[in-house]
């Protein structure tokens, strides 16, 4: 009883803390001492450089030329010398930072000969560097360079590019099997770390040459072929690293195709390329420097960083607190405060399985607590965590790709995106209440929760979300906007007891530094696969295939590219997922005549929910892991919970006006009949329809006016409402018939 009461006398009773730190990966290495600042340093100057070139800032620009350090940048850099930076850059920081495999620590580390096989390797890396700076001087002298002259032809073949591939090739093999502590670094990812600057020199070196035009034809410099080669390698290996295995088989797979396609029937075939012109196209923009990289160096890191700051200063915490704060005394409370905050943090960090484990930890066991089953408290933070993704005007990044690969203004997309994020996240509310509602739940205790008055007291830290809305809506850039918002998350955090100064703003870019690896790595790899879609052709072939399923049927066509649309997803991340589709499915579903934003809603949409779609379903692979369910089980509920999303894509298609497409009142009729019908959908799911359980037949009814009511059009809608109504009336009749019985 004491206890109780001293709960209750304390200010309050903060839930979240540390609910928006990043996760320890497995295989990430910590540093200690002076390794430590070498590899933080590394971080803070690679966000800030992005920060710095982003906003066209540099030193001797601020001082009018009175300050000119060598070597350092002028901005605005150029387009593509600032890619390739951008993935280099990360390259080194992963290579440094993630391990290729598990550590010794309380085991026998690796032998000394797998170590010293590292040094020949890193002579070989150094020497293919020192080529690069000798071209670069060459170049800079004057000479012409070309890929005809045999002479240059020779340097670039068995003076660069074989020391290159050897170096490269050799360090990823062996540092596979070298184990070292956690708090030191590999001696063959050091190779790696050089192999990675002799590819940006040489190709920052000769990109700068009329030879820049000639990629993709027989008289590009072999050179340019052979650091792609290695920087394709480099790729992999470090996507391999952070984001697993998916992605680099699916990729494998797209590069073999290259070689084999002349070989294949139908419309799988494809024209002979060779692996020169092959690969002095693919690290281009027509590849790893195209849309994929072009986002990420821009726009994701952009709010990455703001992400970090936001994280530094603890309004995550408060995010959620908040969120504990209104809705934690609902029936199932926890649940409902997870679709809250798991989508206003997915929003933001652009991650479903991620997000998954920053807020999970917090939420899934107190889901538990109340009553949810482990498998369902995995799934609900699984598909709100997904659900962040589609939720504007950020989308995870999504938004932001989108807008790169269509043209379609950044500001109507986000717009579009408002009505389909609303009914993914009314019906996970739906499904949720529905569960508590049949099990009986409540929710958590009054003395339990942060105080609702000292969270509106602290409602300015949504000021920096509040201040990147209306940025963007007032016509600022997205750099503009990200970056006032970010400013503003430090200028607010003096209002609190996590004041941003100088050192903690160097954390804040240290952190952005970490979180930017695995999207940064993730989204290059993606653009290997488009550089093989654009150049082989098979966008193209798999676009008339689409048209020709179209003269069967339209809905068998779009089913396909739904079908292939997760396929892609699965396993890999949302970025990456969509980036492909949007090669592969999107133009042919165009081609049917289907508007191109709405083409490209509806694969950024399954591509979302891939992460919740089994066999494999990353977000709730993660949230069993924390619930301590069967990963299986977990994603076969996660798509129950979340089936709205697997839904909305078609209802979009058929009815434009969710997509703010069409007159005002048009789009307020089609957005409360859609909300209904998805509540009808969720009755119909969940089995529980008028406080009470529904019978079969009842649910089948109720699934036949909740899609009748999706359709969009003004008879069905009717015709659904008439067919709700009369099952309503129907079963207040059978509840009171029962109740007299029962008396």
């Amino acid at each position: 009883m004491n206890n109780d009461k001293n709960l209750a006398q304390k200010p309050d009773h903060l839930i979240a803390q540390g609910v928006d730190d990043e996760p320890v990966e497995s295989n990430l290495r910590l540093f200690k001492g002076r390794s430590y600042q070498i590899v933080t340093l590394i971080a803070v100057v690679y966000a800030a450089f992005h920060m710095l070139a982003l906003n066209g800032i540099g030193i001797k620009a601020m001082t009018g030329g009175l300050v000119d350090i060598p070597f350092l940048p002028d901005f605005p850099i150029e387009t593509w010398n600032f890619r390739i930076s951008h993935v280099a850059g990360a390259l080194i920081l992963g290579f440094l930072m993630f391990s290729a495999t598990g550590f010794a620590d309380g085991q026998k580390p690796s032998s000394r000969a797998i170590r010293v096989a590292a040094y020949p390797l890193l002579i070989c890396g150094l020497f293919s560097l020192g080529m690069a700076f000798y071209f670069a001087w060459e170049i800079a002298s004057g000479s012409n360079w070309n890929g005809i002259n045999k002479n240059i032809r020779f340097n670039e073949i068995w003076l660069y590019g074989a020391p290159l591939w050897g170096a490269t090739g050799g360090s990823i093999i062996l540092s596979r099997f070298d184990k070292q502590s956690r708090g030191r670094f590999a001696p063959h990812d050091f190779v790696l770390v050089v192999s990675t600057l002799a590819v940006a020199v040489y190709l920052i070196t000769i990109y700068g040459t009329q030879m820049r035009n000639s990629t993709g034809t027989a008289f590009a410099p072999v050179g340019i072929s052979m650091a792609a080669v290695a920087g394709t390698a480099l790729i992999m290996e470090l996507t391999r690293r952070v984001a697993g295995m998916a992605l680099v088989v699916i990729a494998t797979v797209f590069l073999i195709y290259v070689f084999i396609g002349e070989f294949l029937p139908s419309f799988l075939n494809s024209p002979a390329i060779t692996w020169e012109r092959f690969f002095s196209q693919v690290y281009t923009d027509a590849g790893v420097l195209g849309p994929t990289t072009a986002v990420s160096s821009t726009y994701i890191i952009l709010f990455i960083i703001f992400a970090a700051f936001l994280q530094a200063s603890k309004v995550g915490d408060y995010f959620v607190n908040f969120a504990f704060a209104i809705a934690g005394k609902a029936r199932g409370g926890p649940a409902k405060v997870a679709i809250f905050a798991s989508g206003l943090m997915g929003m933001i960090n652009g991650t479903s399985a991620g997000n998954v484990v920053a807020t999970g930890s917090l939420t899934i066991p107190l889901m538990k607590k109340v009553g949810y089953e482990k498998n369902t408290a995995g799934a609900i933070e699984a598909a709100a965590s997904t659900g962040g993704q589609i939720m504007p005007p950020i989308m995870g990044a999504g938004a932001f790709i989108m807008a790169e690969v269509t043209g379609i203004p950044y500001s109507d997309i986000a717009i579009a995106a408002i009505i389909p994020a609303i009914l993914y996240f009314v019906s996970i509310f739906f499904m949720v209440d529905f569960e508590a509602a049949k099990l009986g739940m409540k929710g958590m205790r009054k003395e339990e929760l942060p105080r609702v008055s000292n969270m509106v007291r602290q409602v300015y830290l949504f000021v920096p979300i509040l201040i990147l809305i209306v940025a963007l809506f007032m016509g600022y850039s997205v750099i503009r906007a990200g970056t006032l918002a970010t400013i503003s998350a430090a200028v607010v955090s003096w209002f609190t007891p996590y004041k941003m100064n100088l050192r903690r703003v160097y954390g804040a870019f240290e952190i952005a530094g970490h979180m930017s690896i695995q999207i940064i790595a993730v989204c290059a790899c993606a653009g290997i696969i488009v550089g093989v879609i654009s150049l082989t052709g098979v966008g193209a072939r798999f676009s008339n295939l689409l048209l020709s399923l179209a003269d069967t049927s339209q809905l068998l066509a779009l089913f396909f590219a739904m079908c292939i649309a997760i396929l892609l997803g699965m396993g890999m991340p949302t970025t990456a997922a969509y980036a492909v589709a949007a090669s592969v499915v999107a133009p042919g579903l165009v081609d049917l005549g289907i508007p191109l934003l709405t083409a490209h809603f509806f694969v950024f949409y399954f591509a979302v929910v891939s992460a919740i779609t089994p066999p494999v379903a990353l977000a709730s692979f993660a949230a069993a892991g924390i619930s301590g369910a069967n990963p299986l089980k977990t994603s076969l509920a996660s798509f129950k919970i979340g089936i709205a999303a697997f839904v909305v894509p078609f209802m979009f298609f058929y009815n434009a006006t969710l997509l703010m497409e069409g007159e005002w009142l048009h789009v307020l009729r089609s957005g409360f009949t859609a909300v209904f019908g998805i509540f009808l959908l969720a009755c119909a799911v969940q089995g529980w329809f008028v406080g009470n359980c529904a019978s079969f037949i009842v649910r089948l009814t109720l699934a036949a006016a909740a899609f009748l009511m999706i359709s969009g059009g003004l008879i069905t809608d009717l015709v659904g409402l008439g067919v709700a109504g009369a099952v309503f009336i129907l079963q207040k009749i059978v509840n009171r018939e029962s109740i007299v019985a029962s008396a």
